[in-house]
């Protein structure tokens, strides 16, 4: 339950995001945002989130962090909870622990790191320094249990996978996973999928980028394997490749205003998907955002419509929003 003096703190954090395009505003009259159960323990969590990479983290290495002050409080003021981030992300996970704690809000968060501590002279994870990444992030997320650590990019499952199991075991992670965001690496995601015990994956899936749905999300969902989608915009790619372009008129029957939206709820309809978490250091991105989790996701025939519109659209250099 937020206290007054949260809301107080809260409200101050997201007073940029309340002048917002009317398109953006509609998706939150009378609507709440949607929420996938995690496969292993049938716990919800909100379909739509928060990513730390790209503009976050850049800005999160900056001198003013003020405007992740305001995503942070506009993620979870408006029913958000998922965050994820790493520490590879630069200064992105030790800043939103820092800004969570100022707004007493980390309690609200579902907090999804990863860790990834390169071995030398092609030799494995060293397994002390992986220690050491862990304990890190437990320092700067600032509580005792983390909902969530990931094997970030497949380094070394057998050596970092081992160390989370052990504190999954003990109690002091809650879920488990491993994360690829290359497609040549498909082959050995699915390997580990099929043998280790894991609660989560995270890939990158968007409307221009359907690969995981031919092999990955399908055995997520024999698996029972949650799934955090990454990069749902292209990173900046799909930005540039609509350009100007009005979003197709059919998209407003599954509530789709905003190219945002449509890139989210494409992502959001595969059945396997737990949540999707683009990064965005902007509150009015982030209200946009969710709006991409509410109202209902589109079915069969309109996610064809809305892959032929993309697949219509001229390549285009990788430049814009993220």
């Amino acid at each position: 339950m937020i206290t007054r003096r949260d809301w107080l703190k809260l409200s101050a954090a997201t007073g940029a995001a309340l002048s917002l395009d009317p398109r953006v505003l509609h998706a939150f009259q009378g609507q709440e945002l949607m929420t996938r159960a995690i496969p292993s323990s049938g716990e919800r969590i909100p379909i739509v989130g928060l990513g730390s990479s790209a503009t976050f983290s850049q800005v999160a290495r900056s001198e003013d962090v003020s405007a992740l002050r305001e995503v942070l409080g506009t993620l979870v003021e408006h029913g958000g909870t998922v965050f994820d981030t790493a520490p590879g992300y630069g200064a992105s996970e030790e800043v939103a622990g820092q800004i969570a704690r100022e707004l007493g809000i980390s309690s609200r968060i579902f907090w999804a790191t990863k860790v990834n501590v390169a071995g030398r002279g092609g030799e494995g994870a060293d397994p002390v320094a992986a220690r050491a990444q862990i304990e890190r992030s437990f320092e700067r997320i600032g509580l005792p249990t983390i909902d969530l650590i990931q094997v970030h990019n497949l380094g070394d499952p057998p050596t970092q996978l081992g160390i989370l199991k052990e504190l999954r075991a003990q109690g002091r992670v809650r879920y488990i996973g491993i994360t690829s965001t290359s497609e040549s690496r498909y082959n050995d995601l699915a390997a580990v999928m099929r043998s280790e015990p894991i609660d989560f994956i995270g890939v990158d899936y968007a409307v221009d980028n359907r690969g995981a749905a031919d092999m990955i999300l399908p055995l997520a969902q024999d698996e029972g394997i949650g799934v955090l989608v990454y990069a749902p915009f292209g990173r900046t790619r799909l930005w540039a490749r609509v350009g100007d372009r009005e979003v197709p008129a059919f998209a407003v029957d599954f509530g789709a205003r905003t190219w945002a939206q449509f890139f989210i709820k494409f992502a959001a309809a595969h059945p396997a998907v737990t949540s999707v978490t683009p990064a965005t250091s902007d509150a009015e991105h982030m209200i946009d955002n969710l709006g991409g989790g509410m109202g209902r996701l589109p079915n069969e025939e309109e996610l064809k419509r809305m892959a032929e519109v993309v697949d219509a659209l001229p390549p285009a250099p990788p430049r814009g929003r993220s």
